[in-house]
């Protein structure tokens, strides 16, 4: 608190989005209630790191069908800070500009805990840890306490268990800078919703209707 004005509280929500779906948009929305996040960023990488791009919608229709998505929901924005760089996404790139931006607020690293079991594997992760605090949300057909063993053990006492119900309270977020969070995930992939179009069937519901008419107009995913 500062001069009576709260910190801002920034969520940071990264990814392909090839394309966005319903799950992003659930998990985003919980996850932003229970840390009274004032906004979440969904930040679309230009080239990932860590994934195969042969299957890859180009850049700009992943950002327009993130910001497609995004329309009805005010306290989530599209972010194109990645996708302008033109170049490999690495986080620890991305916070270094983010903290330049939004200077005076904390900043909310959320990812599923699948991709957070490989975190080691980031460039400069130990950086990226401290630049920020970690949301680690619970996937369908991963174990969320697994998070515990992604890194080495002098991180334990930093990492805190939010996997009961309700906001998380300033006195957990003065303790710790990595959050185990339980959250009602939709079992939802990317990967699916491009097979189901290569092979013609539908994907009504698995994605905002704008985004499944954007697809659809753009012929995205087809062979």
């Amino acid at each position: 608190m500062s001069n009576g004005i709260e910190r801002q509280r920034i969520g940071l929500l990264g990814g392909t989005f090839n394309p966005v779906h319903e799950g992003h948009l659930r998990a985003a929305e919980e996850v932003r209630l229970r840390f009274a996040l004032s906004q979440v960023l969904f930040i679309p990488s230009y080239i990932p790191p860590h994934k195969q791009t042969e299957d890859m919608a180009p850049p700009e229709d992943r950002f327009a069908m993130v910001e497609l998505a995004l329309r009805s929901h005010p306290h989530m924005v599209a972010s194109p800070l990645e996708i302008e760089a033109r170049d490999k996404s690495y986080s620890v790139i991305t916070l270094n500009k983010l903290q330049a931006i939004y200077a005076d607020a904390w900043i909310f690293f959320i990812l599923g805990v699948d991709a957070f079991l490989e975190i080691e594997t980031w460039k400069s992760y130990r950086e990226v840890l401290e630049k920020c605090r970690f949301i680690v949300i619970s996937r369908p057909g991963f174990d969320l306490a697994g998070a515990r063993e992604a890194l080495p053990p002098e991180y334990a006492g930093k990492m805190g268990d939010c996997r009961g119900a309700g906001p998380v309270g300033e006195d957990l977020l003065s303790r710790f800078r990595i959050f185990l969070v339980s959250i009602r995930a939709l079992d939802i992939s990317s990967t699916d919703i491009r097979r189901r179009v290569r092979a013609g069937r539908s994907i009504h519901g698995l994605v905002p209707d704008p985004v499944e008419e954007y697809i659809r107009k753009k012929n995205l995913y087809q062979e």
